[in-house]
């Protein structure tokens, strides 16, 4: 994974960081992999906006992924590395014995050619997915189950990954991206590794056509509305608007947000990092 900045010779370069895409083998996808992805502009089924700054943007197709990684005993070899528009990772596309193809999240490190299994008595290696009651403790992890046979949905973006710290009965202790430490089944499955493209953070659009193309529309600041429309909004000259707050009076900035009734509450075992 690498990065290659631009010189500025123009505005738009000026500040430009971009991927390399070295790690990309493959610039087509896989035809029966892929599922149509509908624009909504920010407009729910009745046609009224319900999220702004949402609209425009360059047509996708969908890649379907296999977060399920439940095809157990037979070897995939991997076919080629794509690039997912839908996703900031990387994607690997997987052909297995049987000649059945399917996408999973790339890890950091996975070659072409390598081949992967899932299921029980898998070695953890980088690729291989497993229940979290057989990967060696201090492993990093991605594409974590909460809830066994559910599919990854912890630690999925570019170069995430979590980390198995402990076991305890039936539970495993898993420190998440976040800094929270949780109990999860030792049922649950997650693939050896951590997730590809881990210089993503350091990318920048370098101008503001960049993130049109993404179909992000220009974001209103609070403080440069009136206040019929925010609630930082008015004041005489730049005024900085108060107390952080989003348009329906949410505190921002500190305030927590999560309910104390939460019936997972229990599975934390340590809270996340806070910036306070």
């Amino acid at each position: 994974m690498a990065i290659r900045k631009l010189k500025p010779i123009t505005p738009g370069q000026r500040h430009k960081i971009i991927s390399t895409f070295d790690e990309i083998s493959k610039a087509t996808p896989e035809k029966s992999l892929l599922k149509p992805l509908k624009k909504t502009g920010g407009r729910n089924n009745t046609g009224r906006m319900t999220m702004r700054y949402i609209g425009g943007g360059h047509k996708r197709r969908y890649r379907v992924v296999d977060f399920l990684r439940n095809k157990d005993g037979v070897p995939a070899t991997v076919h080629s590395i794509e690039y997912d528009p839908s996703r900031t990772a990387r994607i690997a596309l997987l052909i297995y014995e049987d000649g059945e193809k399917k996408y999973i999240i790339a890890p950091n490190g996975l070659k072409v050619g390598q081949t992967i299994r899932s299921g029980q008595g898998v070695a953890p290696e980088i690729g291989n997915a497993l229940t979290l009651g057989e990967i060696p403790l201090g492993t990093l992890v991605h594409n974590i189950e909460l809830h066994p046979g559910q599919g990854g949905v912890l630690a999925r973006s570019a170069g995430s990954y979590a980390q198995l710290t402990s076991r305890d009965g039936k539970h495993a202790i898993i420190k998440l991206p976040s800094g929270e430490s949780r109990m999860i089944l030792t049922t649950c499955r997650a693939t050896v590794g951590s997730v590809s493209n881990s210089d993503h953070k350091i990318e920048r659009s370098g101008k503001a056509g960049r993130k049109r193309w993404l179909g992000r529309r220009p974001r209103v600041r609070g403080v440069a509305m009136n206040p019929v429309d925010h609630p930082m909004g008015g004041g005489e000259g730049r005024a900085s608007g108060g107390h952080p707050r989003s348009r329906n009076g949410m505190p921002a900035k500190g305030f927590k947000t999560r309910s104390k009734k939460n019936a997972s509450n229990k599975y934390i075992v340590e809270r996340r990092k806070s910036n306070n």
